[in-house]
């Protein structure tokens, strides 16, 4: 087959995958604000507000594993379709008790906890599908387009979205909502061929002993284990200071609740200039070295917000740590592609992902233990960027040049396949 056939078919099945992540990462971000919004017209109390926030994120921790091993045995695209219809199912539900005015704030926990396993399975799918979809000669492009849909559909449009829809009708949002979780599964119907694993045809063991294989072929894989800290590392330690971003803005720059909506809108550019400019990066140096740099302007970023007072300043350089957050997290994706062979890649993404976003609530608890010993959310991001700093100079110790390119990972790769 011509090589500009192979190319436009992969460019024609990336289409349909990114279309259906665009509208299924919208209905995130209206679901993100819309849930919040429901949840404080039935309660004002501030720990069944926590609560909330804490079972949305549960799935992850307690679901990723298992799925990961699932979407090991199963067709990527079929699971996919399931979980976002799915989606629509309980969102819709939602919406139709809202409506009845018959919703209680259990039955909004319910929900949240239902769709958040679901988006486990769907988010889990759409990233382990990349590498089928387009070849690892586009691998840095596709997942670049796959973090800027992320960005567009949560920050800039699910956000205002949900706010707006939910002040005008309680209803809509979830609609909004669920109607956007369809199109993300019927969009998925235009993604032709079979996406199962060929080790899925041979399976016979159960999940525990997958699991355990899984873990065994980390445990060999020296450089993916190393990635896996790595990306931990960085998710823990810039938590510190995101979760105490409110803080910062409100209390150390004095702005008001309106003004801080600018920061999220400044982070959101910059993740966008990030998800353009890293494949280009990456073609004229390496993944290592754009790895080792957008670490370090993570440091250097919140390091200087945490030593300026001027508000402009303090935007743009959040608007800097946002860019390079997202370049790093384009390039461990590709790498984790090259380096974990098809089979197996459920299998570790959901370890990996139980490492990354497990450290989400511990650097979120630490940074406001941080801030309440410091005295002032300004020094907690000056700590967070040192510590950054310190990241950095991990990757650079344990990454050796060319690393993770594409020749030596495909060789590592194939090392441990055969193993």
């Amino acid at each position: 087959m011509a090589e500009s056939t192979v190319r436009r078919r992969s460019d024609r099945r990336l289409r349909w995958l990114l279309a259906s992540s665009a509208a299924s990462n919208l209905g995130d971000g209206i679901g993100k604000v819309a849930f919040p919004l429901l949840a404080v017209t039935l309660t004002r109390d501030p720990l069944l507000i926590a609560g909330l926030s804490a079972t949305q994120f549960l799935p992850w921790l307690l679901f990723a594993l298992p799925a990961g091993a699932l979407l090991d045995r199963v067709d990527r695209r079929r699971a996919m379709i399931l979980a976002n219809s799915a989606r629509a199912v309980v969102v819709g539900g939602t919406a139709a008790l809202v409506a009845a005015g018959g919703v209680t704030i259990w039955m909004v926990y319910a929900a949240a906890l239902l769709i958040g396993f679901a988006e486990v399975v769907a988010d889990s799918a759409a990233n382990v599908l990349i590498p089928a979809v387009v070849g690892e000669g586009s691998l840095d492009g596709a997942n670049s387009k796959l973090q800027a849909c992320e960005i567009v559909g949560q920050t800039f449009l699910g956000g205002p979205v949900g706010s707006a829809t939910f002040a005008l009708f309680a209803t809509f949002p979830f609609l909004l909502n669920s109607v956007g979780f369809a199109i993300a599964a019927v969009v998925l119907i235009g993604l032709a061929g079979s996406y199962r694993p060929r080790s899925a045809e041979r399976a016979t063991t159960d999940l525990r002993t997958e699991l355990a294989e899984g873990f065994r072929w980390l445990k060999q894989s020296r450089l993916v284990l190393r990635l896996v800290v790595l990306a931990g590392a960085i998710s823990l330690v810039s938590e510190l200071a995101q979760a105490q971003l409110v803080l910062y803005a409100i209390e150390y720059l004095h702005l008001s609740e309106a003004a801080f909506g600018l920061f999220a809108f400044v982070g959101g550019i910059g993740g966008l200039l990030g998800a353009a400019v890293a494949p280009r990066l990456v073609k004229v140096s390496s993944r290592r070295a754009v790895l080792l740099g957008g670490t370090a302007c993570c440091g250097a970023a919140f390091t200087g917000m945490g030593l300026t007072s001027s508000p402009v300043a303090g935007a743009a350089l959040f608007g800097l740590f946002a860019a390079a957050v997202v370049a790093v997290n384009i390039v461990l994706g590709t790498a984790r592609h090259t380096l974990v062979p098809g089979d197996l890649l459920g299998r570790v993404l959901g370890v990996w992902r139980t490492v990354v976003w497990g450290a989400i609530p511990i650097g979120a608890l630490l940074g406001g233990v941080l801030t309440h010993a410091l005295g002032s959310a300004a020094r907690t991001f000056l700590t967070s960027g040192l510590l950054l700093f310190g990241v950095a100079g991990f990757a650079f110790v344990s990454l050796r040049p060319g690393a993770f390119d594409d020749e030596s990972a495909t060789e590592e790769r194939v090392l441990h396949q055969d193993r």
